[in-house]
């Protein structure tokens, strides 16, 4: 499976990238490369990196992931994950990262986060 990056500026001049796919040794750099591309087109507010759509992400991935959020922070802007997806939020936790990309709450399909934490789904 092949990788497709969306990206969306939102209100408050935030620009959300939205990988979609698998996020791996042979794709990891398009994330990377993302994230450059919009930082050269200027200072967002923040950065949200959508891992709602991501169904495999490996340590490469990861690896480009902390890259992104390291280049990011040099320019003085912050880089966040959204809804990762179960299998990315686990990632981020086993890695220990979770805390990094501000401890996001996994995405659940069908329901919301809120919803989710009550029901123990």
């Amino acid at each position: 499976m092949s990788l497709s990056i969306v990206k969306t500026v939102l209100p408050g001049g935030v620009v959300q990238i939205s990988p979609r796919g698998e996020i791996d040794v042979d794709t990891a750099y398009e994330v990377k490369e993302a994230v450059a591309e919009v930082l050269a087109k200027g200072r967002p507010a923040r950065i949200e990196l959508n891992m709602r759509l991501v169904t495999f992400i490996d340590s490469v991935g990861i690896s480009a992931m902390v890259a992104g959020f390291q280049t990011a922070g040099v320019s003085g802007v912050k880089l966040v994950v959204t809804e990762p997806s179960r299998f990315v939020h686990r990632q981020l936790w086993v890695t220990g990262l979770l805390g990094l990309f501000g401890a996001p709450e996994p995405y659940f399909a069908g329901t919301n986060a809120t919803e989710a934490k009550t029901t123990g789904v």
